[in-house]
This record gives C-alpha cells, structure tokens and sequence, in this order.
C-alpha cells in the first residue's frame, strides 16, 4: 500500500492541508522543474525549435498512460476547464449538431464551467438546459441520483456533461452506465475530470467520452492556468478555438512558417491553445504526471480510504452525515453537520488549529492526498467530534 508522501512537499509540520479540491501543493520535484524552466527562459539562446513541442508531446504520452489512452494524438494542452467547453460547443456549432428544442443535461451544483459554456446554445439557439438535481432524502442519496440522470437521457438530448466525482460533495457518477445510455440515443458525452482524474482511476477506454478536459492545479498535482484534454473522434478534424500558427501541418518546420498552410494537423492537436509550449509549465506538468504514473490513481484513492475510514465511522456515529463508501469517492467528500453545531464557530475552531479545508453548500467538503497523514485527520475529527 501506498505510504504517506508529506517528505515529498514543503507543507510545514503545524498545518493540516486537506484541501487539495481546492489547489493542491507543488512538490519539490514539481517546484525545481518550475525553477529549472524559468532559468531555460533567461537564456532562450538554448531553446530550439523542437524544444516548442518535445516537452509538449511527453506531457501527452504520460496523461494517455494515466488514463489508457492507446493513442496520445488524442490529447490537447488548454489553458482552463472553460477553454475546453467552449471547444465543444463551437464543434457543436460548425459540425450543425445542434437542433432546437435538444436538450444538455447536467448534474445539480455542478461546477460553474460546466454550466455557463452552453449559454450561447440555450440563449441563441433554443437548446435546452436541464439540471438534474441531487434527491432530497439522504438515504441512498447517490445510487438514487445516478437513477435520476440515466432516466433524464432520451432521444431529446444532445450532450450529457458531467463529472465522475462531483466537485461539491464527492457523489460518483457511473459513466460507463451513462456511456451506454448515450451511446443509445446518440448523445455526446462531456466529462470534467479535474476532481477525479489523477486521484482515482479512469480508463477512457471503458468510459469512451467523446471529450474530456481536466484541469492541471488540483489532483494532477500541477501548475495553475493549465488543463489537459481527450478528444474522441467526434472531434477528428474539428474546427479548434484559436487559428494558432502552430496548430497547422507543417508547422514544427520554422523555415516555413511565412508558407501559409490552411490545413490543420491532425486529431487534437489542433485543440493545442495558443503558446502551448510554456518552457515554465510545461516541464512542471511533466514531474506532477511522473508523480502520479509511480503512486498510481487508484494507490491514492486506497490510501485516502484507509486513511479517512475510521474517522468516517466516528463522524456518523457523532451525528454527521456522509454518503454511504460505495456512492462517493474517498478523496473527496462531503461532511454534513448534526442540526445544532453552530458552522461559523466550527469554522474558527478548524482555522486555529491550522486545519485546511473547504465548505460547499451545506456541507464540510474534505479532500485527501498523498501528504496527509493520521495526525492530519485526528485533529480534523477530534474538532468536529467536540464541536
């Protein structure tokens, strides 16, 4: 089993970060390459014209293999989430997909830039948006909510966009269940793995979205201001957001450059953002993925169960409310309070004692990586039991 990992990053002793939903700590490993890339760029002397796509495709191949992606031609360097949905719906758009009165289906309190990137289709071109909300009972409140948005897919919708884990509250979504339902009724799926790729497994082999995007701050353990995408063949010579020089054929040849080429380099490439080559980043995104490859998603996902499983109990059996193991991740979960516990003041309590963590509506949200150890959680808990 996995060991703790805290050796590995600079969180002083006294703080208890549990809160890598929120942005995860660089590692050592991950903060020297940053260094390393920002001294490559005080002498750009040294920076050839391969170096604006070598480092770019070892990102590629290392995020395929953390996902089974057979084929890393598939993968997209973005700049954010947002970035990647505005993708979709401009391919949606120029591929005339898009039929009035189809519907997009989300999940209720999803997150912000799985909501707002399909305005421009519900306001100009009367598509439909339907939130599936959570159950309001709490018993089976997760197998009841994946009921609820397998039942929403029918022949009316057009795209199912949803998360694994959800980014609230840790409710996992059964996307190979929600595969097969779209795959049925022709519906593109749209998966925001920032919450869940990288500290559980994921095999796009087994889901197959048709597109996926993740951000690279949290538990891809990277940089802010980067995301990294899949791209299903829906999106074979699809049209990318920016008319970038280097997203065209031909274009790893600087020489060439005044040639003006119209044709854009094959499969996801052409969905690079523009300045894709980040010799500051991109490196830093390398070391995080290296992490990841060596402890594995699923190696996280197991230390964060035995790690958190017996503070789980205790919490329920002081009253809090958590979903039920098999309907929620271990990295990331919801924490309920009993009717009575003043929040603002078990608030406080948390933040003197240094104790990180976030609140998603009514619920304490705690997430859990590599660096956190037993000590980390029984302050957590010792707080909550005796608030």
């Amino acid at each position: 089993m996995l060991s703790c990992q805290k050796h590995l990053f600079s969180l002083p002793e006294q703080v208890h970060y549990l809160n890598c939903a929120t942005m995860s700590p660089l590692s050592k490993r991950v903060e020297a390459a940053g260094v390393e890339g920002l001294r490559r760029k005080s002498q750009p002397y040294g920076i050839g014209q391969d170096h604006f796509f070598d480092t770019a495709e070892t990102v590629k191949q290392r995020f395929a293999e953390l996902i089974n992606c057979p084929d890393p031609s598939r993968i997209a360097i973005m700049p954010s989430v947002s970035y990647g949905m505005a993708t979709v719906v401009k391919n949606l758009l120029k591929k005339s997909v898009v039929q009035p009165n189809k519907k997009i289906i989300v999940v209720g309190e999803e997150f912000p830039s799985g909501v707002y990137a399909w305005d421009e289709l519900v306001s100009d071109h009367n598509v439909r948006l339907e939130i599936v909300l959570a159950p309001t009972e709490l018993q089976d409140r997760g197998q009841l909510w994946n009921q609820k948005v397998l039942a929403a897919i029918d022949q009316h919708t057009l795209v199912v966009c949803v998360s694994p884990t959800h980014w609230a509250d840790g409710t996992l979504f059964d996307l190979v269940a929600i595969r097969q339902r779209c795959t049925a009724h022709g519906v593109l799926l749209v998966v925001d793995g920032t919450q869940h790729v990288g500290a559980h497994g994921f095999d796009v082999e087994a889901v197959q979205p048709d597109f996926m995007v993740c951000g690279v701050y949290k538990w891809l353990l990277g940089p802010y201001s980067n995301a990294i995408a899949y791209c299903g063949r829906f999106f074979d010579d699809g049209f990318a957001l920016e008319q970038t020089w280097a997203g065209r054929v031909g274009s790893q040849n600087f020489k060439n450059l005044v040639n003006y080429q119209t044709e854009m380099r094959p499969q996801a490439f052409r969905y690079n953002m523009g300045e894709f080559s980040n010799f500051i980043n991109l490196p830093m995104i390398v070391a995080a993925l290296d992490h990841l490859l060596e402890w594995r998603p699923e190696g996280i996902q197991d230390y964060a169960q035995q790690l958190s499983h017996p503070m789980v109990q205790s919490l329920r059996q002081a009253g809090y409310w958590i979903e039920a193991d098999q309907h929620r991740a271990h990295h990331l979960f919801g924490i309920r309070p009993p009717k009575g516990i003043d929040l603002p003041l078990l608030q406080q309590k948390l933040i003197d004692q240094n104790v990180f963590v976030s609140y998603r509506g009514d619920a304490i949200r705690l997430s859990i990586n590599v660096w956190n150890d037993a000590e980390d959680i029984a302050i957590f808990e010792r707080i909550l039991v005796n608030a």
